[in-house]
């Protein structure tokens, strides 16, 4: 996937699209923030940062993720990053080797696995179903692979939806420390709850020992930003912070975490964030709407947080050829294949309703329909 910092074709609806559009980035909120930090008569913000991240920084945050995630987080257990992607890079540098094994489920994130197979991790699928990772074909997994760790994205997931159960959260804990394996958490929806609570992050549990949660200001801020964190056990933040890369140049985007800081302790990010989640609330609530209206043969996990939904087409239908059909009807997707490091998946797809506003979101399930009943006639 490459991006462009140029809004889209305006006559393409571009249903793949994992992000937030132009219209919602919050650039008021930013300069307001940037005037505040740098009126300040402190000019640490420009110099190198703490290697963990500034204490001020991590401080703010840990607030606004103890009022977020209704659950106590200190400074020490987190970790200052330069995004989501940037961390996961690092994770694989510091605690995998090439030929390790890491689990992801079964529909995951298509770029987070261009990542992994870029430090030379073998990826070994886990089935999942409505409420997430299968324990018991975890536990086979698990014995016969012996991995480093799994990848899950267990809130919201990117691309299905679904929310892994407490009871399974807390079941992944306990085999993640009888096994000695690392659980790599992609919490960077949880926070983008718009129908329902979802269970504990799994970042509550860094105390196990086992468990690196990353989130990002990207989903509840602005991707530009390329700003996030890791959350995990103190001794897992030393061990970061002793990174040559991290040892050489400081803190990772100090400045940046400088002038969010400011976002944080004005509390200008809750604000935001609440207005964000109606905005996808209703977003979610017309594509649902949308797709009962022109695939009622088809069941969808209606989406309750974070930016996507899944929808299962029939067996015989290859979603790569569908989007092929699909361009000159002006709308595209994410075919399921590239959510799957088995190549399977291929009667799925992915939609985003993050970009649009109520109108495209309409139009575009509309084409894909149209885009649809020609698919099967050529069949």
């Amino acid at each position: 996937m490459t991006f462009s910092n140029q809004p889209p074709d305006k006559a393409f609806i571009d249903l793949g699209m994992g992000w937030p559009g132009f219209d919602l980035l919050p650039q008021a909120i930013l300069k307001q923030a940037a005037n505040h930090r740098l009126g300040e008569d402190d000019r640490s913000l420009l110099n190198y940062g703490d290697n963990p991240g500034d204490g001020r920084f991590r401080t703010a945050l840990a607030d606004f993720l103890t009022r977020s995630y209704r659950e106590s987080v200190t400074p020490e257990a987190l970790f200052l990053t330069a995004g989501a992607s940037q961390a996961l890079g690092l994770i694989c540098h510091l605690f995998t080797q090439p030929g390790d094994t890491l689990l992801v489920e079964d529909r995951t994130y298509f770029l987070a696995m261009g990542i992994f197979e870029g430090y030379g991790l073998k990826l070994v699928s886990v089935p999942t179903d409505g409420k997430g990772l299968i324990v018991e074909a975890l536990v086979e997994k698990v014995v016969e692979h012996k991995p480093v760790g799994l990848y899950t994205i267990p809130t919201f997931q990117n691309p299905t939806g679904v929310t892994l159960s407490q009871s399974r959260r807390e079941r992944l804990v306990e085999l993640s420390q009888a096994h000695n394996f690392l659980i790599i958490a992609d919490e960077v929806y949880h926070l983008l709850n718009y129908t329902t609570t979802p269970p504990p992050t799994l970042a509550s549990y860094a105390e196990s020992g086992t468990v690196l949660s990353v989130g990002s200001f990207a989903k509840i801020l602005a991707p530009g930003l390329r700003l996030g964190w890791i959350q995990t056990s103190p001794r897992f933040v030393e061990r970061l912070a002793a990174d040559a890369v991290v040892a050489s140049g400081g803190a990772l985007n100090h400045f940046t975490a400088g002038l969010v800081t400011a976002v944080l302790e004005q509390r200008w990010q809750d604000q935001y964030l609440t207005s964000l989640k109606d905005t996808f609330r209703l977003r979610a609530a017309v594509l649902s709407n949308a797709l009962r209206l022109h695939f009622p043969e088809l069941t969808f996990h209606e989406p309750q947080g974070g930016y996507f939904v899944w929808l299962e087409l029939p067996e015989h239908v290859d979603t790569e050829e569908l989007l092929r059909v699909s361009r000159p009807f002006q709308v595209g997707f994410q075919p399921g294949v590239k959510f799957s490091p088995d190549q399977a998946a291929r009667s799925g797809l992915r939609l985003g309703f993050s970009f649009y506003e109520p109108p495209e979101l309409e139009l575009g399930v509309a084409r894909l329909r149209q885009a649809f009943s020609a698919y099967l006639k050529q069949k």
